[in-house]
């Protein structure tokens, strides 16, 4: 199963009639240009579990191409994500590997 598929699974299992009212994803684009992923994590079993952030890249000196950059972390309840412009399925990854979803 692919990035997206696994995310979509983990969206379905927190929908009660009730989450999916207050809470949710979003996936959208910036104009660095990149990727832009926030998951809010409220009422799911990943709202108190540590995440160590995750970045390469925009804080290093010697970038390769100026679009190999990611940054991860956790903050105010949400799953806080970016990357390059061909990093959306590497930022899912690190989400989905850290909630523990399955591949």
């Amino acid at each position: 199963m692919d990035n997206l598929a696994r995310l979509q699974q983990w969206y379905l299992q927190q929908c009660d009639e009730d989450w999916e009212h207050s809470y949710g994803i979003r996936i959208e684009t910036l104009d660095n240009p990149g990727w832009n992923l926030e998951i809010d994590l409220a009422d799911t079993e990943l709202e108190a579990r540590p995440f160590e952030h995750v970045h390469y890249g925009m804080f290093e000196e010697a970038e390769t191409s100026g679009y190999e950059w990611i940054f991860c972390k956790v903050e105010g309840g949400k799953f806080c994500a970016a990357g390059g412009p061909l990093k959306l399925n590497e930022i899912i990854g690190v989400f989905l590997r850290w909630a523990g979803v399955a591949a």
